[in-house]
């Protein structure tokens, strides 16, 4: 597929940037269930596309996941490793960069201390919206401010990345890695992203 005309390039956070197997690993010692249960149970939702909540629900039925939650907050560790050396390409290429995901407020000082050129770092915690919703990516849009047209969002998600993007005329990509994004470049709807590209450095690749 031919690259897009975009001045600016936004992040989805986890199984984006961010490796979730230590966050998931966490909510299997909080259930007191085995990873390979709470990562067995976590594939069959994503199959059925149902919200990755129900995996806990369905460990841990009745259980108040905003009220009880493990006790983990990502580290650099858990960054994919080509994480930090994408922005800093892009950035040097001249892309303006965000990262905002559906995330916890409290994601976001991790976040704006990767040291990394960032114009904005937010999550759905803050603005009260949530992907998939379409005004979610109208305000990636209006951070910059700029059309959708000229904004690029990169997650690994068709049914809360790429699609309601597309939907509102942004440019979208799918990371080809994490449950999800295995999973969602198989089905016929990955043809709608922009781009499938199986790590960041091919996104830099791909963009510049």
């Amino acid at each position: 597929m031919g690259s897009v005309d975009v001045r600016a390039v936004v992040f989805d956070v986890g199984e984006t940037l961010i490796d979730e197997t230590s966050a998931w690993a966490a909510w299997a010692e909080h259930l007191g269930v085995s990873p390979f249960t709470m990562m067995a149970t976590l594939g069959g939702t994503i199959a059925r596309a149902e919200p990755h909540q129900h995996a806990i629900e369905l460990v841990s039925p009745g259980h108040d996941i905003g009220a009880d939650r493990p006790d983990w907050e990502p580290s650099l560790d858990d960054l994919y490793p080509d994480a930090i050396p994408c922005l800093r390409s892009l950035n040097a290429a001249g892309y303006r960069l965000g990262v905002v995901g559906n995330q916890p407020p409290s994601s976001e000082s991790f976040l704006a201390a990767l040291g990394v050129p960032l114009e904005f770092v937010s999550s759905s915690g803050s603005w009260g919206v949530a992907k998939p919703d379409p005004e979610f990516f109208r305000r990636v849009a209006e951070q910059f401010p700029l059309p959708p047209g000229d904004v690029l969002y990169v997650g690994d998600r068709l049914d809360n990345d790429v699609l309601p993007a597309k939907r509102i005329g942004m440019p979208a990509v799918l990371l080809r890695r994490g449950p999800w994004g295995i999973l969602h470049a198989r089905q016929p709807e990955a043809k709608e992203a922009d781009a499938v590209v199986g790590s960041l450095d091919a996104l830099v690749e791909w963009l510049t």
